[in-house]
């Protein structure tokens, strides 16, 4: 019997880490696939060529930092693919836990900048960093504070 109640095998644990791993990474995917297609339509717009330095540097950004986000969300994913029936889940369960946390944070920054660069674009500058430092904290408050009250609630 483990700590939480479970009767199960480190293997029968390994796969269900696995599988909730799995589930949450198909949440982000969807997420992140959708946030991407929006940028890479961006240069093929009439009004992408009025752009300043500035826009132009945070869309580039963005672009780089939301196809990480991608490669990150479908790495354990190949991480799998390429250990499968190697007797080695519980390795690949860890490897993948730190590939999602890290995603997730890259995937924090591709939504903070998006939005300070949609808010650029359509009110101006100071509107855009005070917006995109907003959704920062935001995210990091739902995302890391929020978890780090409960665990130590725990």
């Amino acid at each position: 019997m483990e700590a939480d109640g479970r009767k199960e095998t480190p293997n029968e644990r390994a796969d269900r880490n696995w599988n909730e791993l799995l589930q949450e990474l198909r949440v982000m995917q969807t997420g992140v696939q959708i946030l991407t297609g929006f940028l890479l339509t961006l240069p093929f717009q009439p009004t992408f060529a009025e752009l300043d330095d500035y826009q132009r540097t945070v869309y580039l950004a963005l672009v780089v930092t939301s196809v990480i986000a991608t490669a990150l969300i479908v790495a354990p994913v190949s991480v799998h693919r390429s250990l499968f029936r190697q007797q080695m889940k519980r390795h690949i369960v860890t490897l993948a836990d730190r590939l999602t946390r890290v995603a997730l944070a890259v995937l924090a920054l591709v939504m903070t900048g998006a939005s300070l660069l949609v808010f650029d674009v359509v009110v101006g500058r100071t509107e855009g960093i005070v917006v995109g430092a907003s959704v920062l904290v935001v995210l990091a408050i739902v995302w890391v504070v929020l978890p780090e009250v409960l665990r130590r609630r725990q």
